[in-house]
């Protein structure tokens, strides 16, 4: 958690933070409730195929990030090791406390899921709820997970999208819901080509984050969200350790950890 703090140069000051929670959510969201499959449990992001899945571009500064970690800690899972960076990530920069368990399992090669099962940006509002029915999310769980798009930005050599979606982008907060509703968004063509939301502000919007304000069920929860932080708090928390356990049957006894920040301990 220290490094994360210290190390705050990576991406014109960003941090690290970002990118971590990517990693977690990316290695989670490839599981698939039909023959559940994919999911962070086999820690298969380590492997060639996953890790150059285009949608995965940028990652491997994260995975980069985490090896010390993993030299000091060899015990602990890769698994594991990408999940709790994003708990901790969300947590450093200031958002909610994220319930996490351990017990992921590396598993071979061969294990490894196809590309072609993580979110698309360019897509409408049916797309963005068939996408993650799934991943087993309702509306809500949706919402509250693309509030994540608070944290850094986009890249053009990565996704083929820039820009960042507010101002606070190293701060978790419920920005991304206010930006939503209260911006000038304009439907512009970037350098790479494709369709994004633009602000006078320089912020940006995906087609898949602008279609919640174009979903008349989306939009309410957008809208509840951006009224009430701590709502989008307690939603986020319940969906994202939600997400970073799909396709996962730990044992009944399993602990559950809550961990302190850094300035929770005087550090």
């Amino acid at each position: 958690m220290e490094r994360l703090r210290d190390d705050d140069e990576y991406d014109n000051y960003i941090g690290y933070g970002p990118v971590l929670v990517r990693l977690a959510w990316h290695s989670s969201g490839t599981w698939d409730k039909n023959d559940n499959t994919g999911g962070s449990y086999g820690g298969t992001y380590r492997y060639k195929k996953e890790s150059q899945d285009p949608s995965n571009a940028g990652l491997e500064n994260a995975a980069k990030f985490l090896e010390p970690v993993k030299k000091q800690f060899p015990w602990i899972s890769y698994g594991d090791l990408y999940t709790l960076g994003g708990v901790v990530g969300i947590q450093e920069l200031q958002g909610p406390k994220i319930p996490w368990r351990s017990g992921r399992t590396d598993l071979p090669e061969d294990m490894t899921p196809d590309n072609g099962r993580l979110p698309d940006g360019d897509k409408d509002a049916n797309y963005v709820r068939n996408f993650y029915k799934r991943l087993d999310f309702n509306d809500r769980e949706v919402v509250a997970l693309l509030g994540a798009h608070a944290l850094g930005k986009t890249h053009l050599k990565n996704s083929g999208f820039e820009g960042p979606w507010g101002a606070a982008n190293n701060i978790f907060t419920n920005e991304f819901y206010l930006n939503l509703l209260n911006e000038d968004w304009k439907l512009e063509k970037n350098d790479a080509g494709n369709l994004q939301y633009n602000s006078p502000k320089g912020y940006m919007m995906l087609p898949t984050d602008y279609a919640l304000i174009q979903d008349s069920n989306y939009l309410k929860i957008v809208k509840e969200y951006a009224a009430d932080q701590d709502a989008f708090f307690r939603d986020f928390s319940k969906a994202f350790a939600a997400l970073l356990e799909r396709g996962i049957d730990f044992p009944k006894n399993q602990p559950v950890h809550i961990f302190k920040t850094l300035d929770e301990q005087g550090l």
